[in-house]
Formats: C-alpha cells, structure tokens, sequence
C-alpha cells in the first residue's frame, strides 16, 4: 500500500479491532493494531500513523492517558473509541486534544466517513473559505495560520494544536467579524453530522483561547445565544 494512510487502532478487544482494521483495508488504508496502552505507544512511535482510533478503557494505561502522552510530542488526529457515551466522557477527550469521539456499538460506514473527514486535507472538503492572499494562509499582526503545511504562529513562535482546532482558527480567522453559529462550525469543519452536542465546538474554542491570548487587536468572542466570531477592529 505504497502512500497509503496508516491508522493505528487501539483496542483491547482484538475482535473489535481486527473488525475496524478490515473496514479500513477495504478503503485502502494501511492498518496496525495495538491491544493495550503499552503497546500502543510503542507501536506510535515505530508505525507513525497518520490517524489514530483509540479506545478509551484499557488495561494498564487507559485511552485518556494513551492521548495525554500523545499530545505531548505530536499533533497526529484521533479519534476516541468507547462504550462510553455521556458527556463528560465526550469532553474531557476533546480536553485532552483529541479530534471526534465515537460511542459504541458503531456503524462501520460512519466509522469510515469520520476517519476520511478527520484526514481530509482539502480546505474545500470542510467548506472552507478561500479568502486568503497567499493560498491557504490568513495573517494578522502576531498570528499566522496557514493550511498549506498545518501550522500556526503566534508572536513569532510556533503553536501546537490538533488539526480540527487549526482548522477551526482558520475558517474563523478567514471571515472576521462574521458570527457563525456552533452547528454552522460542526457542519463546516467536521464535514459531517456529528452524533453529540454543541460542547465540542465550545472545547475546541476554549483551548484555542487557552493558547491564543487576546491580543487587543483581535480575539475570538463569544456572541452570546448565538455562536462565536473572530473579532477584529475592536
């Protein structure tokens, strides 16, 4: 599978992981499984995968902690795996850094349609603007965001985010002043229904804030019962 992505699944049940790695076969991914948190950060650091699926109940080393360690050195998307389904599960995932999170028992097309929309690179796949002078790249004073290579710059030094927070910054940053609503931010940047609630988008932007100070010349503001918008011009 010459330029194939690879995922690396993670799942303590071998049956529900060798389930998911023959899905993603089918579409012409590469696959590795790990059955435990261990292995998995092993095997993250010999296989190098473009996405990872990540359960969170595991033996030893759960999934929360398997993500934690992960976003201290990388920035690759993941998605959480679990049979867990309430909220605060669903949050404090996406608080961790990770990029969607699935409830058990899943359905295998979803499953598909989730991983390509994670790793779509394609800013018109997310419906993303393209306003910017220089192609994929959006600039204000002590901030970059370009889509071209994934990055961000703030006051000069490069910033670590997950791909669905930079690509969060940049459709935002990319009509200043304009208020979307949060399900017009799930539409656009998750490229599907997503199956929860709002609070994703609200995780998304508090860790944005977080590593983004208000500037005095720009900020991304909440515009109460409606939605949020990047402020410029205040």
């Amino acid at each position: 599978m010459d330029n194939a992505k690879k995922i690396l699944i993670v799942d303590d049940d071998n049956n529900i992981a060798e389930l998911i790695s023959l899905y993603l076969t089918k579409e012409r991914y590469e696959t590795e499984i790990a059955l435990d948190g261990e292995e998995a950060i092993g095997k993250f650091g010999e296989f190098q995968p473009d996405l990872i699926i990540l359960d969170i109940m595991l033996p030893g080393i759960d999934g929360y902690e398997v993500c934690r360690r992960i976003r201290q050195t990388s920035s690759v998307p993941i998605i959480m795996l679990s049979a867990k389904g309430e909220t605060f599960d669903r949050v404090l995932g996406l608080e961790l850094g990770s990029d969607d999170y699935m409830v058990k028992p899943f359905d295998s097309k979803e499953l598909v349609a989730r991983v390509k929309a994670v790793l779509r690179r394609n800013p018109a796949g997310f419906g993303l603007p393209e306003k910017s002078d220089n192609g994929e790249k959006v600039a204000y004073t002590d901030l970059t965001v370009s889509l071209s290579d994934y990055t961000c710059r703030y006051k000069g030094a490069a910033v670590d985010m997950p791909p669905k927070e930079l690509e969060l910054l940049y459709f935002l940053a990319t009509s200043p002043n304009r208020v979307f609503t949060r399900e017009q931010l799930l539409e656009h940047i998750w490229g599907y229904e997503y199956i929860g609630d709002t609070r994703t988008v609200d995780v998304h932007i508090k860790r944005l804030r977080e590593k983004l100070p208000d500037t005095g010349e720009w900020r991304i503001s909440t515009v109460w019962g409606v939605g949020y918008k990047f402020e410029v011009g205040r």
